[in-house]
């Protein structure tokens, strides 16, 4: 085992000279954590969190993770680091989440933030970028959120993406890449992928913003081409020749004859200067091109969220360019405490069992002790 661990961070090594590390924590360096995380004191009632690998784990120190620690409560903390963008980048989401405490209605996802978060005052209202994870509540909410900020809106995910359920550590990865697919892995296993675009029901969107785009520019070229409406007309005459193919030569249009001078107020004949403008439009590149995925400015993680009862644990936090180098990490780090904490969890039920059965079989030896000296006092007295 210790030498599959020593593999495994040998090759987590190699691809950390070849990937890019935006931000990475384990909670190993004790109490240092508070060094680089912020409690935001907008809200006086906000939860504490500490750093706990809690009741049962695959390995003590491993395992610690930040963790809720008072019910009925808002939490807000955040870390900062160096800000980058993600333009023409894969950009890896990654990080581990644990209810302990069998979650009924909480949150357990994490918020990505522009580096201008104000850490102090962060909140339920504080701009982020990307929501993602698992949330929790009742029997109608079991999903993992992915919620993306784009021209000033946020937009869910439309396909309902299942979450885990039980106590056990689970991991959670989000992959956003340049060509605008994504997937959304749990234990390493891919649950959803897709279109970026087409899933965030962003489509309807695009159109609304091409439609407006052509319209100004359709303005703009009426403008601009008065002048060549005012030399040029279209033949119209012409008619489309018997040989032309259009998938090898391309739209047929008539072509542009010089116009011949008139007097102010008369409309040459054959050209409508609306049908001429449109034509000479018709392949111009005028739509307005964006990636929905892409963030200037990220400098932020944090966790913004509710719990009705605490004990979540988050851990393994990692922000990458390199897919590869996030399933190296997730190996060595839950890949190598998943099962020793369930093994852990095992024992501890059984432990649990046992001592149910001792207290119950001492509850009834107690019974039986009190029946039987309630017996012997009436007897007895009865005897006298």
């Amino acid at each position: 085992m210790a030498r599959a661990r020593v593999l495994i961070w040998a090759v987590c090594a190699l691809r950390l000279a070849l990937a890019t590390v935006y931000f990475q924590e384990e909670f190993l360096d004790g109490e240092r954590w508070r060094n680089r995380w912020v409690q935001s004191t907008n809200d006086s009632q906000f939860g504490h969190f500490r750093v706990s690998s809690g009741k049962f784990y695959g390995h003590k120190e491993k395992d610690k993770g930040l963790q809720t620690t008072q019910n009925g409560r808002f939490y807000a903390i955040s870390a900062r680091f160096k800000p980058f963008s993600n333009k023409g980048k894969t950009l890896v989401i990654q990080y581990t989440v644990k209810h302990e405490q069998k979650m009924d209605c909480g949150g357990g996802y994490i918020k990505i933030f522009p580096a201008d978060l104000d850490q102090k005052n962060l909140n339920g209202k504080s701009q982020y970028y990307i929501m993602f994870g698992p949330d929790i509540c009742g029997f109608d909410i079991k999903k993992v959120h992915v919620i993306l900020h784009f021209k000033n809106q946020y937009h869910s995910n439309k396909k309902s993406i299942r979450c885990k359920v039980d106590g056990f550590t689970h991991l959670y990865a989000l992959v956003l890449r340049p060509d605008l697919s994504y997937e959304v892995k749990v234990d390493g296993q891919a649950i959803e992928s897709g279109s970026i675009e087409y899933d965030w029901n962003l489509t309807s969107f695009r159109k609304m913003e091409e439609s407006s785009a052509e319209s100004k520019d359709w303005n703009q070229a009426k403008d601009a081409k008065a002048q060549d409406w005012e030399q040029h007309f279209l033949d119209a005459s012409a008619s489309k020749p018997s040989d032309w193919n259009s998938e090898l030569d391309g739209d047929w249009q008539a072509s542009l004859l010089q116009k011949p001078p008139y007097q102010d107020g008369l409309k040459p004949e054959g050209i409508d200067k609306d049908i001429w403008l449109h034509q000479k439009m018709k392949n111009t590149n005028y739509l307005t091109q964006y990636d929905l995925s892409e963030f200037e400015n990220i400098g932020a993680i944090g966790l913004e969220l509710w719990q009705v009862r605490s004990g979540t644990i988050f851990d393994n936090f990692l922000i990458t360019d390199d897919e590869e180098y996030a399933e190296n990490f997730a190996k060595a780090t839950w890949g190598e405490t998943k099962g020793p904490e369930r093994e852990m969890d095992a024992v501890q039920a059984k432990e649990e069992v046992k001592k149910a059965r001792e207290e119950d079989e001492e509850l009834l030896a107690g019974k039986f002790h009190m029946r039987e000296s309630h017996f012997n006092r009436y007897y007895r007295r009865d005897e006298l």
